[in-house]
């Protein structure tokens, strides 16, 4: 059964703007959906802020969708997108599997999406990838702890959602770099906290409890879970004393940062990805000009203490 025949039949969603259909004349008649994993991240917050910025500064209307970390949520919310007749679509797909029979069947609709910050490789005929290469991001935590610790240091690798691409090449790229180290460095505990800020707090808790010595880093695939790991070491008055680096470069972060709390987190310009991605979508939408290539990747960059000024939302820091 196709997409669209299966969202006529009973799909309910709570879209208030009609949409109009590819080829409009003008730009204020086009419709882009902008779907993301989940509003409960501050990140994806930013990102389709950001999104919506961009499709309304090129003269479209946004459709903003939050899939609630739920991937039948955003499937539904793309398929009810296509059934009001969306020109286009940039979203954030939850998981790398769940997500590839939507994206496939929205290229089959004929209806042209960007992908953003998390790839689904498998898809067919996604006009492109926008996203900061989260493998280098990786690899430079990798590096700030062999720079930060060059006698070597035992560490605790908090992970991201299983599934998540973001979190599947953050953690390639640490293991690219320190498992080529392995007899200095050694990973104490790798568990999952799903990029959540309270489970990142009751993992490291539990880890803390369970480790027979204290680890000398707290690597986090993000800062939310790097911000729980950070109250679970002032719990044990262990701050200053175990280090903690993020990754996404949130104001929480970077105010913990400034203030002497985490070492680190990385930057990886979720804005500078959401006006791209809009910017290609509607660039092929309006003169049927495909980008020069389907992958456009960031790279992303440490932020210490010392280079907090290169931060993107160093503005919104209290």
């Amino acid at each position: 059964m196709s997409l669209c025949r299966r969202v006529l039949l009973g799909s309910v969603f709570a879209f208030t703007v009609a949409g109009a259909t590819i080829g409009s004349a003008t730009a204020k008649d086009l419709t882009i959906l902008t779907s993301v994993p989940g509003l409960n991240f501050p990140f994806f917050v930013h990102m389709l802020k950001a999104m919506k910025a961009e499709v309304t500064a090129q003269g479209a209307t946004p459709l903003e969708a939050d899939g609630q970390n739920n991937a039948p949520k955003q499937t539904a919310d793309v398929e009810a997108g296509l059934t009001k007749g969306v020109d286009g679509i940039v979203m954030s797909p939850i998981d790398v599997n769940a997500m590839a029979p939507a994206l496939n069947e929205i290229a089959d609709a004929g209806v042209p999406v960007v992908t953003i910050d998390r790839r689904v490789p498998t898809a067919k005929n996604v006009l492109a990838h926008v996203g900061a290469d989260n493998v280098k991001g990786g690899e430079a935590q990798g590096q700030w702890v062999l720079d930060t610790f060059p006698n070597g240091a035992t560490i605790v690798n908090l992970q991201g959602q299983p599934g998540a691409s973001p979190a599947i090449d953050r953690n390639k790229g640490l293991h690219n770099v320190l498992d080529a180290h392995k007899d200095k460095y050694k990973f104490a505990a790798e568990q999952t906290a799903n990029f959540a800020r309270d489970q990142g707090l009751s993992v490291t808790e539990a880890l803390l409890s369970s480790l027979p010595t204290q680890p000398d880093v707290i690597v986090s695939a993000n800062d939310d879970m790097a911000l729980g790991a950070f109250e679970a070491l002032k719990g044990r008055n262990l701050q200053g004393k175990v280090k903690v680096i993020g990754f996404d470069a949130l104001p929480d972060a970077l105010a913990s940062i400034r203030d002497g709390g985490m070492a680190g987190t990385v930057e990886q310009f979720p804005a500078e990805q959401s006006k791209t991605a809009v910017d290609i979508l509607m660039r092929y939408i309006k003169e049927k000009k495909k980008p020069d290539s389907d992958l456009v990747l960031l790279t992303p960059i440490v932020l210490t203490k010392q280079n907090l000024s290169k931060a993107e939302r160093l503005d919104e820091v209290k």
